[in-house]
Protein backbone atom coordinates (compact mmCIF):
# COMPACT_ATOMS: atom_id res chain seq x y z
CA UNK A 1 0.00 0.00 0.00
CA UNK A 2 2.83 2.35 0.85
CA UNK A 3 4.52 1.51 -2.41
CA UNK A 4 1.47 2.80 -4.32
CA UNK A 5 1.17 6.04 -2.31
CA UNK A 6 4.64 7.28 -3.14
CA UNK A 7 4.12 7.35 -6.95
CA UNK A 8 0.77 9.05 -6.47
CA UNK A 9 2.30 11.81 -4.32
CA UNK A 10 5.10 12.23 -6.80
CA UNK A 11 2.64 12.70 -9.66
CA UNK A 12 0.62 15.27 -7.68
CA UNK A 13 3.71 17.26 -6.77
CA UNK A 14 4.84 17.21 -10.40
CA UNK A 15 1.47 18.44 -11.60
CA UNK A 16 1.05 21.15 -8.97
CA UNK A 17 4.60 22.48 -8.73
CA UNK A 18 6.80 21.40 -11.55
CA UNK A 19 4.32 21.93 -14.37
CA UNK A 20 3.52 25.60 -13.37
CA UNK A 21 7.19 26.33 -13.07
CA UNK A 22 7.82 24.92 -16.53
CA UNK A 23 4.86 26.80 -17.98
CA UNK A 24 5.94 30.07 -16.30
CA UNK A 25 9.34 29.71 -17.85
CA UNK A 26 7.71 29.53 -21.29
CA UNK A 27 4.97 32.23 -20.77
CA UNK A 28 5.64 35.84 -19.64
CA UNK A 29 3.16 38.58 -18.64
CA UNK A 30 2.97 41.64 -20.90
CA UNK A 31 1.57 44.57 -18.89
CA UNK A 32 -0.79 47.14 -20.28
CA UNK A 33 1.03 50.04 -21.97
CA UNK A 34 3.97 47.92 -22.90
CA UNK A 35 5.09 45.99 -25.94
CA UNK A 36 7.09 42.73 -25.66
CA UNK A 37 9.43 41.86 -28.52
CA UNK A 38 10.60 38.21 -28.59
CA UNK A 39 13.43 37.28 -31.01
CA UNK A 40 14.14 33.61 -31.89
CA UNK A 41 17.40 32.00 -32.88
CA UNK A 42 16.45 31.74 -36.51
CA UNK A 43 16.02 35.57 -36.60
CA UNK A 44 12.28 35.88 -36.45
CA UNK A 45 10.71 38.45 -34.12
CA UNK A 46 7.31 38.21 -32.49
CA UNK A 47 5.70 41.31 -30.99
CA UNK A 48 3.22 41.04 -28.12
CA UNK A 49 1.12 44.05 -27.09
CA UNK A 50 -0.06 44.17 -23.52
CA UNK A 51 -1.95 43.26 -21.63
CA UNK A 52 -1.31 39.61 -22.50
CA UNK A 53 1.22 36.74 -22.48
CA UNK A 54 4.35 36.29 -24.53
CA UNK A 55 5.78 32.90 -25.49
CA UNK A 56 9.42 32.66 -24.64
CA UNK A 57 11.77 29.70 -24.34
CA UNK A 58 14.82 30.23 -22.24
CA UNK A 59 18.06 29.84 -24.16
CA UNK A 60 16.18 29.96 -27.46
CA UNK A 61 14.55 33.42 -27.37
CA UNK A 62 15.45 36.99 -26.39
CA UNK A 63 12.79 39.38 -25.12
CA UNK A 64 12.68 43.21 -24.97
CA UNK A 65 9.94 45.40 -23.44
CA UNK A 66 9.26 48.95 -24.65
CA UNK A 67 6.56 51.43 -23.62
CA UNK A 68 3.55 51.94 -25.81
CA UNK A 69 2.30 54.95 -23.82
CA UNK A 70 2.06 58.35 -25.43
CA UNK A 71 4.88 60.79 -24.91
CA UNK A 72 3.93 64.38 -24.05
CA UNK A 73 6.47 67.01 -25.10
CA UNK A 74 6.11 70.68 -24.04
CA UNK A 75 7.32 73.13 -26.66
CA UNK A 76 8.38 76.74 -26.19
CA UNK A 77 9.06 78.12 -29.67
CA UNK A 78 10.15 81.69 -30.35
CA UNK A 79 10.74 82.89 -33.88
CA UNK A 80 9.70 85.47 -36.45
CA UNK A 81 6.83 85.36 -38.88
CA UNK A 82 6.96 85.75 -42.65
CA UNK A 83 5.17 89.15 -42.81
CA UNK A 84 6.10 91.56 -45.61
CA UNK A 85 4.83 95.02 -46.47
CA UNK A 86 3.23 96.18 -49.71
CA UNK A 87 6.63 96.88 -51.24
CA UNK A 88 7.84 93.36 -50.57
CA UNK A 89 10.12 94.36 -47.70
CA UNK A 90 10.18 91.76 -44.93
CA UNK A 91 8.55 92.97 -41.77
CA UNK A 92 8.81 89.98 -39.47
CA UNK A 93 7.06 89.95 -36.09
CA UNK A 94 8.47 88.10 -33.14
CA UNK A 95 6.10 85.39 -31.98
CA UNK A 96 6.24 82.99 -29.09
CA UNK A 97 4.28 79.77 -29.28
CA UNK A 98 3.63 77.51 -26.33
CA UNK A 99 2.42 74.08 -27.42
CA UNK A 100 2.16 70.54 -26.29
CA UNK A 101 2.89 67.68 -28.72
CA UNK A 102 1.86 64.09 -28.18
CA UNK A 103 3.73 61.26 -29.95
CA UNK A 104 3.69 57.51 -29.50
CA UNK A 105 5.13 54.33 -30.94
CA UNK A 106 3.77 53.37 -34.34
CA UNK A 107 1.20 50.65 -34.66
CA UNK A 108 2.99 48.58 -37.31
CA UNK A 109 5.60 46.02 -36.44
CA UNK A 110 8.14 47.84 -38.60
CA UNK A 111 7.69 51.08 -36.62
CA UNK A 112 7.80 49.19 -33.33
CA UNK A 113 11.10 47.51 -34.28
CA UNK A 114 12.44 50.88 -35.53
CA UNK A 115 11.45 52.64 -32.30
CA UNK A 116 13.01 49.88 -30.22
CA UNK A 117 16.25 50.12 -32.13
CA UNK A 118 16.53 53.90 -32.68
CA UNK A 119 14.49 55.67 -30.00
CA UNK A 120 14.08 53.46 -26.96
CA UNK A 121 17.69 52.41 -27.16
CA UNK A 122 18.54 55.89 -25.83
CA UNK A 123 18.25 57.04 -22.28
CA UNK A 124 15.13 58.87 -21.08
CA UNK A 125 16.82 62.29 -21.18
CA UNK A 126 18.09 61.72 -24.69
CA UNK A 127 14.63 60.59 -25.78
CA UNK A 128 12.97 63.78 -24.49
CA UNK A 129 15.65 66.10 -25.89
CA UNK A 130 15.45 64.40 -29.26
CA UNK A 131 11.70 64.86 -29.48
CA UNK A 132 11.95 68.46 -28.23
CA UNK A 133 14.58 69.41 -30.79
CA UNK A 134 12.68 67.69 -33.59
CA UNK A 135 9.34 69.33 -32.81
CA UNK A 136 10.87 72.75 -32.03
CA UNK A 137 12.71 72.87 -35.33
CA UNK A 138 9.54 71.90 -37.15
CA UNK A 139 7.65 74.61 -35.26
CA UNK A 140 10.20 77.28 -36.14
CA UNK A 141 10.01 76.36 -39.82
CA UNK A 142 6.22 76.54 -39.61
CA UNK A 143 6.34 80.01 -37.97
CA UNK A 144 8.75 81.22 -40.64
CA UNK A 145 6.28 80.13 -43.31
CA UNK A 146 3.22 81.80 -41.76
CA UNK A 147 2.14 85.36 -41.24
CA UNK A 148 0.99 86.84 -37.98
CA UNK A 149 -2.66 86.75 -38.98
CA UNK A 150 -2.40 83.10 -39.99
CA UNK A 151 -1.02 82.21 -36.61
CA UNK A 152 -3.96 83.92 -34.90
CA UNK A 153 -6.57 82.58 -37.31
CA UNK A 154 -8.37 79.30 -37.15
CA UNK A 155 -8.16 78.96 -40.91
CA UNK A 156 -5.64 80.58 -43.29
CA UNK A 157 -6.92 82.72 -46.13
CA UNK A 158 -5.01 83.39 -49.39
CA UNK A 159 -5.33 87.15 -49.05
CA UNK A 160 -3.90 87.08 -45.57
CA UNK A 161 -0.78 85.21 -46.56
CA UNK A 162 0.67 88.18 -48.37
CA UNK A 163 -0.74 90.99 -46.25
CA UNK A 164 1.44 93.10 -44.05
CA UNK A 165 0.42 93.81 -40.53
CA UNK A 166 0.49 97.44 -39.45
CA UNK A 167 2.83 98.68 -36.84
CA UNK A 168 3.12 96.55 -33.71
CA UNK A 169 0.48 98.70 -32.05
CA UNK A 170 -2.04 98.33 -34.89
CA UNK A 171 -5.62 97.51 -34.03
CA UNK A 172 -7.21 94.32 -35.29
CA UNK A 173 -9.71 91.91 -33.80
CA UNK A 174 -8.18 89.13 -31.79
CA UNK A 175 -9.36 85.62 -32.45
CA UNK A 176 -9.00 83.46 -29.34
CA UNK A 177 -6.59 80.61 -29.85
CA UNK A 178 -8.07 77.32 -28.74
CA UNK A 179 -6.11 74.09 -28.50
CA UNK A 180 -5.88 72.64 -31.98
CA UNK A 181 -5.31 68.97 -32.62
CA UNK A 182 -3.34 67.76 -35.68
CA UNK A 183 -4.25 64.14 -35.99
CA UNK A 184 -1.93 61.54 -37.42
CA UNK A 185 -2.75 60.35 -40.88
CA UNK A 186 -2.14 56.75 -40.14
CA UNK A 187 -5.15 54.61 -40.94
CA UNK A 188 -7.07 57.49 -42.63
CA UNK A 189 -8.08 57.95 -46.21
CA UNK A 190 -6.83 60.80 -48.39
CA UNK A 191 -10.23 62.54 -48.26
CA UNK A 192 -10.22 62.48 -44.42
CA UNK A 193 -6.69 63.86 -44.36
CA UNK A 194 -7.69 66.69 -46.74
CA UNK A 195 -10.66 67.56 -44.56
CA UNK A 196 -8.46 67.63 -41.45
CA UNK A 197 -5.86 69.75 -43.22
CA UNK A 198 -8.53 72.21 -44.29
CA UNK A 199 -9.99 72.46 -40.80
CA UNK A 200 -6.80 72.41 -38.70
CA UNK A 201 -4.68 75.35 -37.74
CA UNK A 202 -1.97 76.09 -40.36
CA UNK A 203 0.75 75.97 -37.73
CA UNK A 204 -0.27 72.47 -36.60
CA UNK A 205 -0.57 71.26 -40.17
CA UNK A 206 2.89 72.52 -41.11
CA UNK A 207 4.51 71.14 -37.96
CA UNK A 208 2.86 67.76 -38.51
CA UNK A 209 4.00 67.61 -42.10
CA UNK A 210 7.50 68.82 -41.27
CA UNK A 211 8.17 66.36 -38.50
CA UNK A 212 6.24 63.32 -39.74
CA UNK A 213 9.21 61.98 -41.70
CA UNK A 214 11.67 62.47 -38.85
CA UNK A 215 9.26 60.82 -36.39
CA UNK A 216 8.75 57.91 -38.77
CA UNK A 217 12.50 57.45 -38.95
CA UNK A 218 12.43 57.08 -35.15
CA UNK A 219 9.53 54.63 -35.27
CA UNK A 220 7.09 57.17 -33.77
CA UNK A 221 3.86 58.72 -34.95
CA UNK A 222 2.54 62.24 -34.43
CA UNK A 223 -0.74 62.03 -32.49
CA UNK A 224 -1.64 65.66 -31.84
CA UNK A 225 -0.33 69.15 -31.31
CA UNK A 226 -2.08 71.35 -28.77
CA UNK A 227 -1.21 75.01 -29.27
CA UNK A 228 -1.65 76.55 -25.83
CA UNK A 229 -0.62 80.16 -26.33
CA UNK A 230 0.54 82.31 -29.23
CA UNK A 231 2.12 85.47 -27.91
CA UNK A 232 3.35 88.60 -29.63
CA UNK A 233 3.56 92.29 -28.99
CA UNK A 234 1.02 92.94 -31.70
CA UNK A 235 -1.34 90.35 -30.29
CA UNK A 236 -0.81 91.74 -26.80
CA UNK A 237 -1.54 95.26 -27.96
CA UNK A 238 -4.54 93.97 -29.81
CA UNK A 239 -5.59 92.04 -26.77
CA UNK A 240 -5.24 95.12 -24.58
CA UNK A 241 -7.09 97.22 -27.09
CA UNK A 242 -9.71 94.53 -27.44
CA UNK A 243 -9.96 94.39 -23.67
CA UNK A 244 -10.22 98.17 -23.58
CA UNK A 245 -12.89 98.07 -26.27
CA UNK A 246 -14.64 95.26 -24.44
CA UNK A 247 -14.41 97.27 -21.23
CA UNK A 248 -15.65 100.35 -23.06
CA UNK A 249 -18.48 98.33 -24.56
CA UNK A 250 -19.19 96.90 -21.13
CA UNK A 251 -19.15 100.42 -19.69
CA UNK A 252 -21.45 101.58 -22.46
CA UNK A 253 -23.76 98.66 -21.80
CA UNK A 254 -23.57 99.37 -18.08
CA UNK A 255 -24.30 103.04 -18.71
CA UNK A 256 -27.18 102.12 -20.97
CA UNK A 257 -28.48 99.70 -18.38
CA UNK A 258 -28.06 102.37 -15.71
CA UNK A 259 -29.83 104.88 -17.94
CA UNK A 260 -32.63 102.40 -18.60
CA UNK A 261 -32.83 101.68 -14.89
CA UNK A 262 -32.86 105.40 -14.17
CA UNK A 263 -35.53 105.92 -16.81
CA UNK A 264 -37.54 103.09 -15.33
CA UNK A 265 -37.06 104.56 -11.87
CA UNK A 266 -38.08 108.01 -13.10
CA UNK A 267 -41.08 106.51 -14.86
CA UNK A 268 -42.03 104.68 -11.68
CA UNK A 269 -41.56 107.86 -9.67
CA UNK A 270 -43.64 109.76 -12.25
CA UNK A 271 -46.41 107.18 -11.98
CA UNK A 272 -46.22 107.37 -8.19
CA UNK A 273 -46.27 111.18 -8.40
CA UNK A 274 -49.31 111.03 -10.69
CA UNK A 275 -51.03 108.67 -8.29
CA UNK A 276 -50.16 110.92 -5.36
CA UNK A 277 -51.43 113.95 -7.29
CA UNK A 278 -54.66 112.16 -8.08
CA UNK A 279 -54.92 111.15 -4.44
CA UNK A 280 -54.33 114.73 -3.31
CA UNK A 281 -56.90 115.98 -5.82
CA UNK A 282 -59.38 113.41 -4.56
CA UNK A 283 -58.65 114.44 -0.99
CA UNK A 284 -59.06 118.11 -1.93
CA UNK A 285 -62.35 117.37 -3.72
CA UNK A 286 -63.57 115.38 -0.74
CA UNK A 287 -62.46 118.17 1.58
CA UNK A 288 -64.32 120.70 -0.61
CA UNK A 289 -67.45 118.55 -0.51
CA UNK A 290 -67.11 118.19 3.25
CA UNK A 291 -66.56 121.95 3.59
CA UNK A 292 -69.58 122.63 1.37
CA UNK A 293 -71.69 120.23 3.41
CA UNK A 294 -70.41 121.85 6.60
CA UNK A 295 -71.20 125.30 5.17
CA UNK A 296 -74.71 124.15 4.28
CA UNK A 297 -75.02 122.72 7.76
CA UNK A 298 -73.84 125.97 9.32
CA UNK A 299 -76.23 127.91 7.06
CA UNK A 300 -79.10 125.70 8.13
CA UNK A 301 -78.06 126.07 11.76
CA UNK A 302 -77.82 129.87 11.23
CA UNK A 303 -81.27 129.96 9.68
CA UNK A 304 -82.55 127.85 12.55
CA UNK A 305 -80.85 130.10 15.08
CA UNK A 306 -82.22 133.22 13.31
CA UNK A 307 -85.68 131.70 13.34
CA UNK A 308 -85.32 130.80 16.98
CA UNK A 309 -83.95 134.27 17.73
CA UNK A 310 -86.74 135.94 15.77
CA UNK A 311 -89.31 133.81 17.55
CA UNK A 312 -87.68 134.64 20.88
CA UNK A 313 -87.47 138.36 20.03
CA UNK A 314 -91.03 138.44 18.79
CA UNK A 315 -92.19 136.73 21.94
CA UNK A 316 -90.01 139.07 23.99
CA UNK A 317 -91.29 142.10 22.07
CA UNK A 318 -94.85 140.98 22.59
CA UNK A 319 -94.16 140.43 26.26
CA UNK A 320 -92.43 143.83 26.50
CA UNK A 321 -95.33 145.51 24.67
CA UNK A 322 -97.79 143.83 26.96
CA UNK A 323 -95.75 144.82 29.97
CA UNK A 324 -95.47 148.44 28.74
CA UNK A 325 -99.18 148.52 28.06
CA UNK A 326 -99.88 147.24 31.53
CA UNK A 327 -97.38 149.72 32.99
CA UNK A 328 -98.92 152.59 30.98
CA UNK A 329 -102.37 151.62 32.10
CA UNK A 330 -101.13 151.39 35.67
CA UNK A 331 -99.40 154.78 35.44
CA UNK A 332 -102.49 156.31 33.81
CA UNK A 333 -104.70 154.90 36.52
CA UNK A 334 -102.26 156.06 39.19
CA UNK A 335 -102.04 159.53 37.59
CA UNK A 336 -105.80 159.74 37.40
CA UNK A 337 -106.07 158.72 41.02
CA UNK A 338 -103.36 161.21 41.96
CA UNK A 339 -104.99 164.04 40.06
CA UNK A 340 -108.32 163.23 41.62
CA UNK A 341 -106.75 163.05 45.04
CA UNK A 342 -104.84 166.34 44.54
CA UNK A 343 -107.94 168.05 43.23
CA UNK A 344 -109.90 166.83 46.23
CA UNK A 345 -107.09 167.96 48.56
CA UNK A 346 -106.96 171.41 46.91
CA UNK A 347 -110.68 171.74 47.12
CA UNK A 348 -110.60 170.78 50.76
CA UNK A 349 -107.76 173.24 51.41
CA UNK A 350 -109.58 176.05 49.65
CA UNK A 351 -112.69 175.19 51.60
CA UNK A 352 -110.73 175.21 54.81
CA UNK A 353 -109.12 178.57 53.90
CA UNK A 354 -112.47 180.02 53.14
CA UNK A 355 -113.83 178.72 56.41
CA UNK A 356 -110.83 180.15 58.24
CA UNK A 357 -111.35 183.50 56.56
CA UNK A 358 -114.99 183.42 57.47
CA UNK A 359 -114.30 182.53 61.05
CA UNK A 360 -111.30 184.90 61.52
CA UNK A 361 -112.69 187.77 59.61
CA UNK A 362 -110.74 190.83 58.68
CA UNK A 363 -108.27 190.35 61.55
CA UNK A 364 -107.03 187.01 60.17
CA UNK A 365 -106.67 188.52 56.72
CA UNK A 366 -104.65 191.39 57.97
CA UNK A 367 -102.54 189.05 60.12
CA UNK A 368 -101.69 187.07 57.03
CA UNK A 369 -100.91 190.26 55.14
CA UNK A 370 -98.46 191.31 57.85
CA UNK A 371 -96.78 187.89 57.74
CA UNK A 372 -96.40 188.11 53.97
CA UNK A 373 -95.06 191.71 53.93
CA UNK A 374 -91.41 190.48 53.66
CA UNK A 375 -92.35 188.41 50.63
CA UNK A 376 -94.69 190.73 48.81
CA UNK A 377 -93.03 194.09 49.53
CA UNK A 378 -90.50 193.67 46.72
CA UNK A 379 -93.24 192.54 44.39
CA UNK A 380 -95.43 195.51 45.28
CA UNK A 381 -92.58 197.88 44.78
CA UNK A 382 -91.86 196.39 41.38
CA UNK A 383 -95.52 196.54 40.44
CA UNK A 384 -95.81 200.16 41.53
CA UNK A 385 -92.65 201.06 39.66
CA UNK A 386 -94.10 199.62 36.49
CA UNK A 387 -97.61 201.04 37.01
CA UNK A 388 -98.61 204.28 35.35
CA UNK A 389 -101.20 206.00 37.51
CA UNK A 390 -102.90 209.13 36.31
CA UNK A 391 -105.54 210.58 38.59
CA UNK A 392 -107.75 213.31 37.47
CA UNK A 393 -110.32 214.55 39.97
CA UNK A 394 -112.46 217.59 40.02
CA UNK A 395 -114.29 216.83 43.25
CA UNK A 396 -112.45 218.40 46.09
CA UNK A 397 -115.14 217.32 48.56
CA UNK A 398 -114.05 213.65 48.42
CA UNK A 399 -110.39 214.40 49.08
CA UNK A 400 -109.24 215.38 45.70
CA UNK A 401 -106.56 213.67 43.56
CA UNK A 402 -104.42 212.63 46.50
CA UNK A 403 -107.14 210.60 48.01
CA UNK A 404 -107.91 209.01 44.73
CA UNK A 405 -104.24 207.95 44.15
CA UNK A 406 -104.04 206.47 47.61
CA UNK A 407 -107.14 204.44 46.95
CA UNK A 408 -105.70 203.16 43.71
CA UNK A 409 -102.42 202.09 45.37
CA UNK A 410 -104.35 200.33 48.09
CA UNK A 411 -106.33 198.52 45.44
CA UNK A 412 -103.12 197.38 43.75
CA UNK A 413 -101.62 196.13 47.00
CA UNK A 414 -104.79 194.23 47.84
CA UNK A 415 -104.71 192.63 44.42
CA UNK A 416 -101.06 191.53 44.85
CA UNK A 417 -101.78 190.20 48.35
CA UNK A 418 -104.73 188.25 47.10
CA UNK A 419 -102.71 186.83 44.26
CA UNK A 420 -99.90 185.88 46.65
CA UNK A 421 -102.33 184.27 49.01
CA UNK A 422 -103.90 182.35 46.16
CA UNK A 423 -100.41 181.29 44.89
CA UNK A 424 -99.37 180.24 48.37
CA UNK A 425 -102.51 178.19 48.73
CA UNK A 426 -101.69 176.27 45.46
CA UNK A 427 -104.71 177.27 43.47
CA UNK A 428 -102.56 178.60 40.64
CA UNK A 429 -100.59 175.28 40.39
CA UNK A 430 -103.39 172.84 39.84
CA UNK A 431 -102.45 172.45 36.16
CA UNK A 432 -99.14 170.81 37.07
CA UNK A 433 -100.01 167.11 37.28
CA UNK A 434 -96.58 165.56 37.93
CA UNK A 435 -96.38 163.65 41.18
CA UNK A 436 -93.06 165.24 42.09
CA UNK A 437 -94.38 168.83 41.85
CA UNK A 438 -97.54 167.88 43.64
CA UNK A 439 -95.45 166.41 46.43
CA UNK A 440 -93.36 169.58 46.50
CA UNK A 441 -96.48 171.68 46.73
CA UNK A 442 -97.91 169.50 49.40
CA UNK A 443 -94.68 169.45 51.35
CA UNK A 444 -94.01 173.19 50.94
CA UNK A 445 -97.55 174.18 51.69
CA UNK A 446 -97.89 176.19 54.82
CA UNK A 447 -100.86 176.41 56.95
CA UNK A 448 -103.85 177.32 54.89
CA UNK A 449 -104.74 180.99 55.06
CA UNK A 450 -108.03 182.50 54.29
CA UNK A 451 -108.16 184.22 50.99
CA UNK A 452 -110.40 187.15 50.90
CA UNK A 453 -111.58 188.51 47.70
CA UNK A 454 -109.93 191.77 46.86
CA UNK A 455 -111.85 194.79 47.93
CA UNK A 456 -113.16 196.82 45.13
CA UNK A 457 -111.41 200.13 44.64
CA UNK A 458 -112.93 203.13 46.32
CA UNK A 459 -115.08 205.09 44.01
CA UNK A 460 -113.60 208.29 42.95
CA UNK A 461 -115.19 210.94 41.03
CA UNK A 462 -113.74 211.50 37.64
CA UNK A 463 -110.81 209.20 38.33
CA UNK A 464 -109.04 207.26 35.49
CA UNK A 465 -106.66 204.23 36.02
CA UNK A 466 -104.22 203.02 33.44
Amino acid sequence: MSSLLIPIVGVVVFVVIVVPVIVASFLRNVEAGTIRMVSWLQGGTVIYRGPGKSKEIPLLTTGTTISSKVINVDLDITDQTADIDDTGTPRPIKVRVLASAIVSVGDSDVLIRTAANRFFSKSDGDQLSTLTDLLSSSGRRAINLLTHDQLFSAKATPSASRSLLPSPVAVAPVVPVAPIRAHATTGMTAAEVAVIEDDDDPLAVIIRKACSRELTDLGLTFNSLNIKVVQSEVAESRRRQSAAEAQANADIVTAQQARRAKDAQLEAERVISDKQRELEQTKAANAALIAEAEAKKQTALGIQRVAELEATQIAQARADAERMRIDAEARANAEAIRITTVAQANAESIQKVNEAIKSGGESYFRYRQIEMIPQIAPMIAEALSKARLVTISGDSAEGGAAQSATSNITSVIQTVLAAQLVAGSGLLQQGDNTPEKADVRDNGRQAPAAVAPPAPPAPAAKTGFR
